[in-house]
């Protein structure tokens, strides 16, 4: 809810998970949020960084890394791992 200055004025505002975009309760003990930083060409943390949230329900599902992997590709974080067949030689 907002108020007349447009300030966020709720005591509590619920989490999603990044994966199946329920809602993180806060009695969901096993769920956690990752911040991922972003690093220049140099690797340096450019002091900005891209939030993902975990239920419970996927860490306990063991698809955590999975899901981890796949949002920081979407989120443009993380570059191709997969190894070319002529680069291996």
């Amino acid at each position: 809810m907002q108020n007349n200055r447009k300030e966020v004025v709720d005591l509590y505002i619920p989490r999603k998970c990044s994966a199946t975009n329920r809602l993180l309760h806060s009695k969901d003990h096993a769920s956690v949020q990752i911040n991922v930083g972003e690093v220049d060409e140099n690797g340096i943390y450019t002091g900005k960084f891209q939030t993902i949230a975990l239920s419970g329900m996927i860490r306990g599902k063991g698809l955590a890394d999975d899901n981890m992997l796949r949002l920081a590709k979407a989120k443009g974080l993380l570059k191709d791992l997969e190894v070319k067949p002529e680069a291996a030689q």
